[in-house]
């Protein structure tokens, strides 16, 4: 029985309950109203996130729909909303350029199992360990490779699959010819002027929307020959499972990992934020569950690889307006991909109508919104530690590969971090307290303050090691916070080198949550005696003072 109600108790944790809409009775209008908005909002991002990964329109709008509803209903947050993101993007591209559309959705089930499975370790609260400058400095390569990816739709011309994405910019205007440029970039200029016109005038304006429609009008009755969406399907398609080759799942493999971890990483950063936002009601949204929230978006990413999809992550920018327009449970996000389910079935011949180069600016606006000037002017100004961090990350994300940055990032902040503690760390020799007595010059006191471990263990050593003409070393260890096999070891070396001069060693004040480690690594055992470990300074003075007279005694 206690294993059953275990299972069940752990089974628990990840299953939705009517706990998640216990404030339904009383906010289900505003919920009903901020669900709609999100879905307008989430319309033309949702479209060209599913251009700009290569995967095509259709995915990324079924991506919204049904891994928006999944994750809205098994997620661990109230108010996320989740589909496909522009960090997504980055990483998907290169797959589809390797191994074509179809192998997205075969990647979006084996990154959705892997997420499952960090939900269940439950390593979901691991995020709260990634440094502010590495996030935001992901985020801003992030926001890099958006803008460049857009540079083909933009010039109305194609890209060049798999190549570094500001060569590919590059070699995409290159390309370009009038006057065909000329339209796509006007028709580029003319939503991102509205994008960014439109809020000021009124923020509650569905500024995207709004651009998508008048662009859209514009091209239509001008008759500009420029790129359009095309044909999208009229209704959903029923789920079935991918082609399975075995002979390509070594190759994608690493790319589901890549997915994986950055989905884990995004989603579980925006539930983080979305959980510090404050509602028009003045109410913070509320907690979240971190291992929840990667069961919910990995099933999320499975069902939308069954349907054809892409794989799916929490969306801030989506959450801040779902947030913002007063959701306080998760029928927002439901209504949310309800709005974009009956826009297939009702409005699919539309939207294909839609030009590309209107997606393209879009994506560049977002991307210009995605890192204010005022975090990074913050991080550039705080540490020269973390500004380091900060550009690195992301420099690395746009040259390379995102998670190579999150992990070289994460490298430099340790570094960064680590020569913190152990320039916060230290040895210091002190005078003999009280009234001096003779013999007291050939005793030495050191006190380790700080954090005695691997990084500053080999500058104590030396300290310590370096001293001449005394007879007899206190260690004082009171004033040591940490303390680990390293350092501890340290310690033995350091005895070992004092009695190997013929200089007794003392220890004093060895914290207790610190005596099982001193005497598992063998620092006890390195004294002369067992008695040489003192709990207070006067009993260890006292001890070395009568070395030192019998040493006088014993060459008189």
């Amino acid at each position: 029985m206690r294993i059953v109600r275990g299972a069940q108790s752990l089974l628990g944790r990840f299953l939705p309950s009517r706990r998640d809409y216990s404030g339904l009775p009383s906010s289900w209008k505003t919920d009903v109203l901020a669900g709609i908005t999100v879905g307008i909002v989430a319309l033309p991002l949702a479209l060209a996130f599913g251009v700009s990964s290569g995967v095509g329109a259709e995915a990324g709008l079924i991506t919204a729909v049904v891994a928006g509803l999944v994750a809205a209903v098994m997620g661990g947050s109230h108010v996320q909303v989740s589909g496909p993101t522009g960090a997504m993007v980055v990483v998907l591209a290169p797959v589809v350029a390797s191994h074509g559309a179809s192998s997205i959705a075969l990647v979006s089930l084996m990154a959705g199992t892997l997420v499952i499975i960090l939900g269940i370790s439950g390593l979901g609260r691991a995020v709260a360990f990634i440094p502010w400058p590495v996030v935001e400095g992901f985020t801003l390569g992030i926001a890099a490779i958006i803008f460049l990816q857009q540079v083909p739709m933009a010039t109305g011309t194609e890209g060049t699959p798999g190549h570094n994405t500001v060569l590919a910019a590059v070699e995409s205007a290159s390309r370009a010819t009038s006057p065909a440029v000329l339209q796509t970039l006007a028709v580029v200029a003319g939503v991102a002027a509205v994008m960014l016109l439109l809020p000021k005038l009124h923020k509650a304006l569905p500024a995207s929307l709004i651009a998508v429609l008048l662009a859209t009008v514009a091209a239509e009755l001008l008759r500009l020959e420029i790129p359009r969406i095309g044909t999208l399907p009229h209704s959903l398609r029923a789920p079935s499972l991918p082609s399975l080759d075995p002979a390509s799942l070594g190759g994608l493999l690493m790319p589901a990992v890549s997915i994986a971890t950055l989905a884990a990483i995004e989603s579980l950063l925006a539930a983080r934020v979305a959980a510090g936002m404050v509602g028009p009601d003045g109410r913070p949204s509320g907690a979240y569950s971190p291992d929840r929230e990667l069961t919910g978006q990995g099933l999320a990413s499975i069902a939308a690889g069954l349907f054809g999809g892409m794989p799916a992550t929490g969306a801030i920018a989506r959450t801040a307006v779902n947030v913002r327009s007063g959701a306080r449970t998760r029928l927002s996000a439901i209504v949310h991909a309800l709005v974009l389910l009956a826009i297939i079935y009702l409005a699919a011949g539309l939207v294909g109508r839609i030009p590309l180069a209107v997606l393209g600016g879009i994506l560049m606006v977002t991307a210009t919104r995605m890192v204010s000037r005022h975090t990074v002017t913050a991080i550039l100004r705080s540490t020269r530690a973390d500004a380091a961090v900060f550009v690195l990350t992301a420099l690395i994300t746009v040259a390379f590969d995102l998670i190579v940055a999150i992990q070289i990032g994460l490298a430099a902040a340790a570094v960064f971090t680590l020569r913190k503690f152990a320039s916060l760390s230290g040895v210091r020799r002190e005078d003999i307290p009280g009234v001096p007595v003779p013999g007291d010059e050939h005793i030495a006191v050191f006190r380790l303050d700080g954090a005695m471990f691997f990084g500053a263990a080999e500058r104590v050593l030396q300290e310590i090691s370096q001293v001449k003409d005394i007879q007899v070393a206190i260690i004082r260890l009171s004033q040591v916070r940490m303390l680990d096999a390293t350092g501890a070891h340290t310690l033995v070396e350091v005895i070992a080198a004092l009695e190997l001069r013929g200089v007794t060693a003392l220890l004093k004040g060895v914290r207790p949550e610190h005596l099982e480690l001193v005497t598992n690594v063998g620092v006890i055992r390195s004294l002369r005696h067992h008695k040489h470990l003192f709990a207070s300074l006067p009993e260890a003075v006292e001890h070395a003072r009568s070395h030192v007279r019998r040493n006088a005694a014993y060459f008189l």
